[in-house]
């Protein structure tokens, strides 16, 4: 019912900036929240950001508020992550998630993208 693609990850020195895209794919009428998640080596895959559907609802992990902006274009189908004042320690894979519900949108969404990896050196 619905696919997922990330694009945008790459490699950055620390301070930079980098803007994920999630291209989202549905055949049902069904509206998704959509979240960004990500997971380090060695680490559990932690909450980073969602958004609701109509775009006017968003929640963010504390460690990320000020430095990323999650937003969503539905026209284009299309969610952001735009990254800004990277750290080493964002150096993760980042994954785009939705559910039609929003608290499943934001712990444990159904759908899930393949990942795209990040890395901020120092």
């Amino acid at each position: 019912q619905l696919q997922l693609v990330e694009s945008g990850g790459g490699a950055v020195q620390a301070g930079g900036s980098l803007r994920l895209s999630c291209v989202i794919s549905r055949r049902t009428l069904i509206r998704y929240h959509t979240g960004w998640f990500r997971q380090a080596p060695g680490k559990e895959r932690e909450f980073v950001a969602a958004i609701n559907w109509s775009g006017d609802t968003t929640k963010y992990a504390d460690s990320m508020k000020g430095r990323f902006t999650i937003s969503r274009d539905n026209a284009l189908n299309t969610v952001y992550l735009q990254m800004n004042s990277l750290k080493p320690e964002d150096t993760a894979i980042y994954y785009c998630a939705a559910d039609p519900g929003w608290e499943r949108a934001t712990t444990t969404p159904n759908y899930w993208g393949q990942g795209t990896q990040v890395t901020v050196s120092s």
